[in-house]
């Protein structure tokens, strides 16, 4: 019940930060709003690794390669979603979550020597990316218009952090899990903050309460908070259980952004994340098989 009830948090967590993101945009520059996002959670993690006495400096190999697995690919890469957000409706993006699971799936095979792949598994990859057409959707006489661009931003941000969950996985850290957080945090700030320099972004504070509630939110909870529970999920769980939580941050998030923002969601974008939720319990039902018998022990 204790992993039952991170899982259910962390997905309210992140599901609210879909809408907490398209709020901060309205005042903010994406990449720009994405580094503040993770420098506030670095040093409040830090901070918890330091009160709590834990050994928050990295020793070892294996926890330098998860700080950098971790704070390139896990949170840099999340500016993919800031910038795929400015034209995607909240939760569409939240929806286009749920191919993180199949994603954590692909980058298994390559990294992680376990791992295998039958052939009803590989019916249910084909299963996914049938799914994730639909879910994009591209018009062929329109290839560069900013929804189709958006998306496909947004998949991209969604296969950087399926990769950042198997590389933490392979390299085993025995860092402190706030510590681990947190380092992941700082490096992956630095490199927003040069990305948004480099892009030419403006430097600025947000320029209202709403904009500043959202930097606030999406610093301390969906990040700080939600990514202390992530690395926990992921020490217990590994990669590929906890990359199921994208199957329910969707369900948060579309709600919202319909009572909220008065978002719409349409059949196709629907039946996509069907198809791809039907994929992925094909390509790992063994081990699904087996948290349902360890659930109802």
């Amino acid at each position: 019940m204790y992993t039952v009830g991170l899982f259910a948090l962390l997905a309210t967590l992140w599901g609210l930060s879909f809408l907490a993101i398209e709020i901060g945009l309205r005042s903010l520059e994406p990449v720009l709003f994405a580094a503040f996002r993770y420098a506030i959670a670095a040093v409040l993690l830090l901070g918890v690794a330091l009160a709590r006495r834990a050994d928050w400096r990295p020793s070892g190999r294996p926890d330098v390669d998860a700080i950098v697995g971790g704070g390139v690919f896990l949170v840099a890469g999340n500016a993919l979603l800031f910038l795929g957000q400015q034209t995607v409706p909240s939760g569409v993006a939240a929806i286009m979550q749920s191919l993180v699971p199949v994603l954590t799936s692909l980058w298994a095979l390559a990294l992680l020597p376990e791992e295998r792949v039958s052939a009803v598994g590989a019916v249910g990859i084909l299963l996914g990316f049938v799914g994730v057409g639909l879910i994009v959707r591209p018009d062929p006489a329109n290839l560069l218009g900013s929804d189709v661009v958006g998306r496909l931003l947004i998949l991209g941000q969604a296969a950087s952090v399926a990769l950042g969950g198997v590389i933490i996985q392979r390299a085993g850290p025995t860092l402190d899990r706030a510590a681990l957080s947190g380092w992941s945090m700082a490096v992956g700030g630095v490199i927003l903050f040069g990305l948004s320099y480099a892009l030419g972004e403006p430097f600025g504070l947000p320029a209202t309460v709403p904009g500043w509630a959202a930097v606030a939110y999406l610093g301390v909870f969906a990040t700080a908070v939600a990514f202390l529970i992530y690395y926990t999920l992921l020490e217990v769980r590994g990669a590929l259980e906890t990359s199921l939580v994208a199957y329910l941050v969707p369900v948060v998030a579309t709600v919202v952004g319909i009572a909220v923002l008065g978002e719409s969601v349409t059949l196709p974008t629907l039946a996509g994340f069907l198809l791809v939720f039907a994929g992925f319990v094909l390509l790992k039902r063994r081990a699904i098989g087996g948290l349902i018998v360890e659930a109802r022990r």
